[in-house]
């Protein structure tokens, strides 16, 4: 049974993690505050961190790099992170903060799934939506 906490200032981004990932023994928890994340894995590991990129006052990226520091250091043991973005150019900074996977708002359920999925199996999740196509050269042509 998969303990899944989502961190978001917005009920609708928890609600539509909750209704793609719920159910079948599934338990999904949420905090409203990136500041809340670190003390409520410490309460209660989860099996999974969902963090909105967007939150008031410790964004999604800040998080996850918290979160590293802390498992870096010994204090927390690892736990998967999947970063909602909201644009493929946020991509940059998912990497940098060593997430473990990244989804491309808006959401839909069949991705959502596909990279829990995948994460709580031990994997890695890149979203390709609107990814360059394979071999494409970024920059001016020449």
């Amino acid at each position: 049974m998969p303990d899944i906490l989502v961190a978001s200032d917005s009920p609708e981004v928890v609600d539509e993690v909750a209704a793609a990932v719920g159910g079948s023994g599934t338990t999904v928890r949420s905090v409203s505050s990136g500041r809340d994340v670190l003390p409520e894995i410490l309460r209660q590991p989860p099996d999974l961190v969902v963090l909105d990129l967007q939150m008031g006052n410790m964004g999604g990226v800040a998080v996850c790099l918290d979160l590293r520091l802390e498992q870096g250091a010994g204090r927390l043991r690892p736990v998967p992170v999947l970063l909602l973005l909201d644009r493929r150019a946020d991509v940059f900074l998912a990497r940098r903060s060593g997430a473990d996977g990244w989804l491309v708002k808006p959401l839909d359920p069949i991705r959502v799934r596909r990279a829990v999925t995948t994460l709580l199996d031990g994997g890695t999740y890149l979203d390709p939506t609107d990814a360059p196509p394979a071999g494409a050269t970024v920059g001016p042509p020449g």
